[in-house]
């Protein structure tokens, strides 16, 4: 019996909704919750992810004050304004948009945001504060994946979770994150990577497998046990003759094969995707109630 799909548009578009009644209720008060974008440079796909974000601010009523600045921006001047943006009341929310030009520091960049504006989850001060179970603007991807798993009604106390990858933008927050003493937590996590022995007998006994690793068919239908469920965070190209742009878009895991096996799985697109720009306007209002 073929899984059932976990629907990321349909999720993002319900938390949206709640968001826009947030962001109301916010200027009843005379609040209007602001983000501040950056973008560096040129790069296509950063140019259309912060256009997304620009569009998602519209949508709910965030101010967005966006600027998109040259390739050859010195690090002074990128700092300068993150400053500016920091010291800014209309101002609750902060995005540098990575990659940088090599010629920047992003790390130095990032260390610039204040702490409570950093919407993104990426300052040294917000991932200690999430490690330690403390309040904190939780990473966007690996945040869009609890939830995904909350409002899907899978039951994450007491499971075996297993986590492929471990980047600092996915696989280590997220395993911090469902092992916290908490009602979205409470589960048994284990990180698998490139370097782990026999990885197939920790896929086999996840009852959550979460796949992040940046490869076309890492995760086939033998690395997985019957009724588990599979959240794909990978994006990738591959080839495809038959379409108009050349290629299309699959995710870590075998979809085709997987979906046989699991109860419950993310497609590729339409899965985690739709969730990261979502949870990056929760943070934003979030610092917007705080203030």
């Amino acid at each position: 019996m073929a899984a059932g799909i976990i629907d990321g548009r349909q999720v993002a578009a319900d938390m949206r909704d709640e968001l826009k009644q947030e962001v109301s209720n916010l200027k009843d008060r005379g609040i209007v919750p602001g983000l501040g974008v950056v973008l560096v440079g040129d790069d296509p796909a950063s140019r259309s992810y912060v256009t997304a974000k620009e569009r998602a601010c519209d949508e709910i009523g965030i101010f967005s004050d966006d600027h998109r600045l040259s390739a050859d921006t010195t690090q002074e001047a990128l700092v300068a304004l993150v400053q500016q943006m920091n010291e800014d009341p209309k101002i609750n929310g902060i995005l540098v948009q990575l990659p940088l030009p090599p010629h920047i520091d992003e790390a130095e960049v990032l260390l610039a945001v204040n702490p409570d504006k950093d919407v993104d989850g990426f300052h040294p001060m917000n991932v200690g504060r999430m490690v330690v179970g403390q309040e904190a603007f939780l990473p966007c991807t690996p945040h869009g994946v609890v939830q995904l798993l909350v409002r899907s009604n899978v039951t994450l106390q007491g499971a075996d979770v297993v986590i492929v990858g471990r980047s600092n933008i996915v696989g280590k927050p997220l395993a911090n994150m469902l092992m916290q003493k908490s009602k979205t937590g409470n589960a048994t996590v284990t990180v698998c990577h490139t370097h782990t022995k026999d990885m197939t007998s920790y896929t086999r006994r996840a009852d959550i497998l979460i796949v992040a690793v940046g490869r076309p068919s890492t995760i086939g239908a033998d690395m997985v046990k019957e009724g588990v469920v599979v959240i794909d965070v990978g994006v990738n190209r591959v080839e495809d003759a038959s379409k108009k742009r050349g290629y299309r878009l699959v995710g870590d895991v075998d979809f085709e094969g997987v979906k046989e096996k699991a109860s419950l799985i993310t497609p590729v697109p339409g899965g985690v995707g739709p969730m990261t720009i979502t949870m990056l306007l929760h943070n934003t209002v979030e610092s917007a109630k705080r203030r």
